[in-house]
Formats: structure tokens, sequence, C-alpha cells
């Protein structure tokens, strides 16, 4: 190839590029109202956003955080209608704490809270109703919430919507020591129900995935009882 044809050809592509170039300069041209007020919005909304996160929602939360502390305290004392509903003096309960401070990291926590006290009171709706408001956060409470929902059906009778929860529970806790736990109360549903091959099924399962918790030591004991169950029932 010619030292000519070589330049013809890079003048062409030179030209090429100054077509897209001159091209784009009029796009923005064109269109820099648009662009601008497109970049001014933008702006706004991240602004608006970081001001709602920064100057409501995190105040919020801290003013949440410092209502709920001494409901904290009457939960784990077991003083539930106290917890839920506040002492009438320094303490306004979680069910007000939900209303008044919705949206923050602590009223979610509240509806944990609230949904166990109830169901430790024995109302099952409105355990439920807290309980599956609550999105999840951390990797200990969220499988709690999820085995609780499932104790709460197994106090409605409802044994195979309580597995679900259980299996729930159990694979999102995924630990040597919880994971098991909530194994070993499928493992009961599953003699409550006289399914005796499941029951040996989940605590064999147990014995062998988790042998140094608790639930797996003792797995050959629940292993034996379904066995006779199942003998003594043919």
């Amino acid at each position: 190839m010619s030292k000519n044809q070589t330049g013809d050809k890079t003048e062409k592509k030179l030209e090429t590029i100054d077509e897209k170039l001159s091209s784009s300069e009029q796009f923005l041209e064109k269109n820099q109202k648009f662009i601008l007020y497109g970049l001014a919005v933008l702006v706004v909304v991240v602004g608006a956003f970081l001001a709602y996160r920064y100057l409501y929602l995190v105040p919020k939360n801290e003013k949440a955080q410092a209502a709920i502390f001494k409901g904290e305290r009457y939960f784990q004392n077991g003083e539930d209608s106290l917890a839920l509903f506040g002492n009438n003096n320094d303490y306004i309960g979680f069910e007000a704490i939900i209303k008044q401070y919705g949206g923050t990291k602590t009223a979610n926590l509240a509806h944990a809270y609230a949904g166990i006290c109830y169901s430790r009171l024995g109302d099952n709706e409105q355990a439920l109703h807290h309980l599956k408001k609550f999105k999840g956060q951390g990797l200990l409470i969220t499988p709690a919430v999820i085995g609780s929902i499932g104790d709460i059906y197994m106090n409605m009778n409802k044994p195979e919507e309580a597995i679900t929860h259980y299996k729930k529970a159990a694979v999102k806790a995924n630990d040597e020591m919880l994971s098991p736990i909530y194994y070993k109360k499928i493992g009961m549903v599953y003699l409550y129900q006289k399914n005796y091959d499941k029951a040996i099924e989940t605590f064999t399962k147990i014995k062998e995935n988790y042998l140094n918790s608790p639930e797996g030591q003792e797995a050959d004991k629940f292993i034996e009882q379904a066995r006779l169950q199942s003998l003594n029932q043919e």
C-alpha cells in the first residue's frame, strides 16, 4: 500500500471522527437546557434524600432508641403488658413506638418485641400481625422471629405452617448451634403428627450434620422413640 493511500485513509478516519464530534456538539447544544434540567433534578432528589436521612430519619431513630430502652427491660423480665402499652409515666410502650416512630429501625424492632409479647399473652392473631410486619435485620433476630411465627402456628394447631417456618428459620440461621434448634422443632412436630418416618429422617439429619450441638447429642433418643412408636402403631 502506498503512502498516499495510507494518508487518504487516515484523513477519512479523521473526517469521520470530526463529523461524530460535531454531531455530538450539536446534540449537546440543542439539548443543553434539558440536560441541565435533568442534572438539577438529580441534585434536588439526592439532596432531598440526604436531608431526609440525616436531618429527619437518623434523629427520629435516636429518639425511638431512647423511647424503647425501658421496654426492652420489661420484655426481658416477662412484663409483657407493660412492654406493650407503657407504664403511664416515662415509657410509652411498643405499640406507641411503632406508631410514633414508623419507618425507623427501632420501630421495626418493636414489631418483633410486640409479636413475642402478644404470643406470650396468648393473642396469636396480634402476635402474627406484628411478627410478619418485621423486616429482617441481623443474623440472629431474623431466624428467631421466623421461628417464633412457627411456634405461633403450632399454638394455633397448624403444624404444616409451623414446619414451613421452622425450615426457613433453620436455613436463615445457617449456624451450627441455632439451626439444629429449629430442625429439632420440625422433628417434634412430625412426632406430634405421628409421621414417624419423617421424624426419624429429621433427627438423623441433626445427628449427622450437627453432632456437637445439644440437639445432635440427644438425637438418638428421639430416633429410638420414633421407631418404638412406629412399631406400636402397626
